[in-house]
């Protein structure tokens, strides 16, 4: 069955809401142990989103311990205005506070192009069997992925397994290279 954006916003967000701490902690865990397994670790440059506890977001601090494990450099926004981001190296010494939505942003640092981002993991809600996503609807990541030189690595996290398809897909959206869930990761592109 095919839905709009819109409508699986509302159902994936009801799902994720209803996912208790050790749920989110154990299916972190799976999703992170299979982006161990994908073809991207050969790359330096990796962008992070920082999870938000509060919004039963999965714990990217994981995969944070892994990219700096494998001496890469760790990239993490910062939300600007309404709609776009800045990127910064994570370093030991970068200040990190928590935004409205109860999200860890970098307050100053290093400040990284999008075109030197090699790989970008993704938040999204869902994602479907074409590689599409359905974000939080803002469009911070529209933008962003937009901004990237070609070849950039896209990892899309999700909780849950894809659907079909997405019925009402935009030639402004961008669609993911991988797509990892707790169960299986999916590759929709060649490298």
């Amino acid at each position: 069955m095919n839905f709009t954006k819109a409508e699986l916003r509302i159902q994936y967000r009801r799902r994720r809401e209803a996912l208790n701490p050790q749920q989110i902690d154990d299916l972190s865990i799976l999703i992170v142990n299979r982006c161990l397994e994908l073809k991207l670790w050969d790359q330096s440059t990796y962008h992070l989103f920082m999870s938000s506890r509060k919004n039963n977001e999965i714990d990217t601090s994981l995969l944070l311990s892994v990219i700096q494990g494998k001496d890469k450099q760790p990239v993490i926004p910062k939300m600007v205005g309404d709609h776009d981001l800045e990127h910064y190296l994570l370093l030991d010494q970068t200040p990190i506070k928590i935004n409205q939505w109860g999200i860890p942003e970098p307050q100053s640092g290093i400040k990284i192009d999008s075109e030197q981002i090699e790989v970008v993991f993704v938040p999204l809600l869902i994602f479907d069997l074409q590689g599409h996503r359905v974000g939080y609807g803002k469009g911070y990541y529209d933008r962003f992925l937009a901004k990237c030189k070609p070849g950039t690595i896209k990892v899309g996290l999700s909780f849950f397994d894809p659907i079909e398809r997405i019925k009402d897909i935009e030639s402004h959206d961008i669609p993911i290279d991988f797509g990892v869930t707790p169960n299986k990761s999916y590759e929709f592109s060649s490298f």
